[in-house]
């Protein structure tokens, strides 16, 4: 029998993979140059489909790495000299924070519980912050920042740089990229892929930033993927190195997927299916949501709090759906439900029926 997989990462692949694999495999594009023209076509092929999915401006270059923990490094090393500032709440944004201190630099942190989000009026920016680090959604809590809150943020601290991760959730959060600076997401959730492919997007700020900090003999902003020579390649849609050229190709024919369904489409069935799995769980006695306040609970990975987590997983297994267990700690209270594009609403409404049961 053929599992459904609702695991936030790696998630169910898209409905169109298999077909643009085979194709890719039939293209032999796994085996040809990084420095081909048909690689700066297929970079440039996906370049575009991001940004009509995203609404990314021409102030922004798109680059690829190995994973978004990568970014991590790459966007600490890069655009910040001394000082960052980390809102944490959960075990990813704990681990953008962790970083920031391995990279030696000085972190700010405000942090709150587990599973509770960030308003505007919480948020006061440390005066010497060069960088603020904003999770979009985090995957561990199933808690979300609204897009609209970080948009405030920024406007309230104009001259500061604002990085976004927004790995378990684009392409649905509607980011202002025209106030967002950077942000970042890997491949093998919401866009239905295996893992192995992170996606950076940094504008001109922060090019400007690193380009500053280069010129410095006590900073190290990176010995080969630097943000200005990421952004010299991407001139002329080539990397540094070798990159994963069958997945960049992949990821320009789901984005291109996407955007034929359109992004207004895939953010409504989102919601609707959010919709469904939110109100079982409110009305259920069995299970409960984890996030308490509607207005921080994520649209793409619900996380809910029950008895016996292992026996829902193994139940739900044996009628062919695999769902995500609770993160660290809360392994055996909770489970996580990822709420991707791959899904449909009937797929979501069986798997609803299987959890009642």
């Amino acid at each position: 029998m053929k599992n459904t997989y609702f695991t936030p990462g790696p998630a169910e692949l898209f409905p169109t993979f298999a077909r643009h694999l085979q194709t890719a495999m039939d293209e032999q594009i796994g085996s040809i140059s990084h420095r081909s023209q048909r690689f700066r076509d297929i970079y440039k092929f996906t370049d575009e489909q991001l940004r009509i999915l995203l609404t990314i401006p021409p102030t922004h270059g798109i680059f690829f790495t190995g994973s978004a923990s990568e970014v991590w490094e790459r966007v600490l090393f890069n655009c910040v000299e001394h000082e960052s500032f980390h809102l944490v709440n959960g075990s990813f944004s704990q681990k953008f924070f962790d970083y920031a201190n391995s990279l030696h630099k000085y972190a700010h942190l405000l942090e709150k519980p587990f599973g509770e989000g960030f308003d505007v009026a919480d948020v006061e920016v440390p005066e010497y912050a060069e960088l603020v680090c904003l999770t979009h959604n985090e995957t561990s809590s199933g808690v979300q920042m609204r897009p609209a809150d970080m948009h405030k943020l920024k406007r309230k601290y104009p001259k500061k740089l604002f990085v976004v991760d927004m790995v378990s959730s684009a392409p649905h959060p509607n980011l202002d990229f025209g106030l967002i600076d950077s942000a970042f997401f890997s491949v093998q959730k919401a866009f239905g892929m295996p893992a192995g492919l992170g996606v950076w997007i940094a504008n001109e700020a922060c090019l400007a930033k690193a380009e500053r900090l280069q010129k410095y003999e006590s900073m190290v902003t990176g010995a080969h993927h630097t943000l200005p020579t990421l952004w010299k390649h991407y001139q002329t849609f080539e990397t540094p190195a070798t990159p994963n050229v069958l997945y960049i190709y992949l990821l320009g024919k789901i984005a291109e997927d996407f955007n034929r369904i359109g992004i207004d489409t895939i953010r409504r069935q989102t919601e609707e299916k959010a919709r469904m799995l939110y109100k079982f769980l409110d009305d259920s006695e069995q299970y409960a949501p984890f996030v308490k306040q509607e207005r921080h609970r994520s649209q793409t990975v619900i996380v809910a709090t029950t008895n016996s987590p292992a026996d829902v997983l193994t139940k739900a297994k044996q009628s062919g759906m695999v769902v995500g267990s609770g993160y660290g700690k809360f392994k055996d209270s909770q489970i996580r439900i990822a709420n991707f594009p791959a899904v449909s609403i009937e797929q979501v409404s069986a798997l609803i029926n299987v959890l009642k049961n």
